[in-house]
């Protein structure tokens, strides 16, 4: 047997009392394409931090082709060849794209605008390379980060999530080329919540539970079924059904809607259309980078209509155009944004001070003041109904994993039982067991009356969700289509622009 490109023996690393990872071993082989499989909070995103250099372990020796080394950073990671594409993104807003990849990469601005342009292109990752970053979705800058590990030509490269922005008609394009990356001398670490996309790229596997080593697999000898009850140690529950419902009140209704950003590199809508009524999921679709970001904005009141553009929006009856986030929250409007840290939470602030951002209406504030036990109460509910992995509610937000991070954004937007309820990516980054309970809440929500809007780019997670699904493609959106009557091809072309085979009604 050949040596590993990557060892790991005896890795251990703590956060005070917290073991983000212990005695792990590791093999990552040449020219393979390896998982790392566990729930939020099993250690993966700590591990990963120690092979790129961001940490650096309290026990054990990381081995390249054989040799110990020890990395101060990430600087010296990628001069030895070691890429990553982090979870949350490393890229500075008030750059564009093409001068933060100027950062790591040497050479003339034109050179690497159509370099960027050429592997955009031929990963079906395209984004703008004199857009600011500021201006980008969160799907656009996942790209950016793929794009930017990719012109450093590493060795080993650590994706996390990658295919999370794409449709399905660009995922096996994106396979094909990680193929070429491995067959052509690239090693590859895959972190992924989608079992069945392991199972199509991976070679190996390595379980995390506790952060601990629980299992090294060969994927392809297992279903999706078996993956996810090595992962959480238990089997996992089936999706909850949506109970049929009558036609309940409109809660949401958005009429012939356009509207052109001051951000000269955002996107315009044209002629937005959409009604959410009461009972109801609807699941917006689309590449990221289409106007998803634009219309949350808009819906949430972060951005505000102008009195001179076409359209109306109207919650519970009521046009809340001109209103802002605050005044369409008191009229039982709740909103989980797509972005975690910076929009969803406060990174230095405690998950109870988080809380209170949304939910001090729940009596949490008496007379201008914080009321810190019903607050600390608050907290502590929202991590025990939906099992958030943390030391507890004065834990700062920006210590948890993302997927910890996004069920205490989810669970306190439920917490506030609104009538209409706006999800934006409910389970990026969200393991497979967290992502089963969200799902399920959600439509525990929608059976129990209350008005759902998701936006999502997991096809799987709408089709699982949705009872109608509309396309963003270039500002514009598609007719509904029920769910029932509608297959994922139909969706995929709606998503690339290309006209479906026949009328949807």
């Amino acid at each position: 047997m050949s040596q590993p490109l990557l060892s790991l023996r005896g890795i251990s690393k703590s956060y005070g009392p917290i073991k983000a990872n212990q005695e792990i071993d590791l093999d990552v082989a040449d020219r393979s394409i390896h998982a790392i499989l566990g729930e939020n909070g099993a250690g993966k995103s700590t591990l990963m931090k120690l092979i790129y250099g961001v940490e650096q372990p309290d026990e054990g020796n990381v081995l390249w082709q054989g040799e110990t080394l020890a990395l101060a950073s990430p600087a010296e990671a990628r001069r030895r060849g070691i890429g990553m594409v982090f979870q949350h993104f490393s890229l500075f807003e008030t750059l564009t794209v093409v001068e933060n990849i100027q950062l790591v990469m040497p050479g003339r601005k034109a050179d690497l605008v159509e370099r960027i342009r050429a592997l955009g292109q031929d990963f079906g990752l395209e984004v703008d390379p004199l857009a600011h970053v500021h201006a980008l979705s969160v799907g656009e800058r996942q790209r950016v980060e793929i794009i930017r590990c990719l012109m450093t030509d590493p060795k080993l490269l650590i994706l996390d999530e990658p295919t999370s922005v794409l449709p399905p008609q660009l995922v096996d394009k994106l396979f094909d080329t990680l193929r070429r990356l491995r067959d052509g001398g690239v090693s590859i670490l895959f972190i992924s919540h989608k079992l069945e996309e392991i199972r199509a790229i991976c070679d190996r596997a390595t379980i995390l539970r506790a952060g601990r080593v629980t299992g090294n697999i060969d994927p392809r000898e297992h279903d999706a079924h078996d993956l996810a009850r090595m992962m959480i140690g238990r089997d996992m529950p089936e999706p909850m059904p949506a109970e049929p419902m009558a036609g309940g009140a409109k809660q949401l209704e958005i009429d012939r809607l356009s509207h052109t950003p001051d951000d000269p590199f955002a996107v315009t809508l044209s002629d937005i259309s959409l009604t959410v009524r009461a009972g109801e999921i609807l699941g917006i679709a689309g590449v990221s980078g289409n106007g998803q970001s634009e219309l949350a904005a808009l819906i949430s009141g972060e951005t505000r209509l102008a009195r001179s553009e076409a359209g109306r929006v109207r919650m519970m009856g009521e046009n809340v155009g001109a209103l802002d986030p605050a005044a369409r929250r008191e009229r039982g409007f709740a909103f989980v944004p797509e972005d975690r840290l910076g929009r969803g939470a406060v990174p230095e602030m405690s998950l109870v001070l988080n809380g209170l951002l949304t939910a001090h209406p729940l009596k949490l504030v008496r007379r201008g003041l914080v009321d810190r036990a019903q607050a600390t109460a608050f907290a502590n509910a929202c991590i025990r109904d939906y099992d958030v992995r943390t030391p507890g509610p004065e834990a700062e937000a920006g210590s948890l994993s993302g997927g910890n991070l996004q069920k205490f954004i989810v669970g306190r937007e439920i917490m506030l039982a609104p009538k209409l309820l706006f999800v934006a990516q409910p389970t990026w980054g969200v393991d497979i067991g967290a992502a089963s309970a969200i799902r399920r809440r959600l439509v525990a929500l929608r059976n129990a009356g209350m008005a759902i809007l998701v936006i999502s780019e997991e096809l799987e997670e709408l089709f699982e969700l949705a009872d109608t699904i509309q396309v963003l493609y270039h500002g514009r959106l598609s007719p509904p289509l029920v769910k029932r009557d509608t297959k994922v091809e139909e969706i995929g072309r709606y998503m690339i622009g290309a006209r479906p085979e026949k009328a949807i009604a």
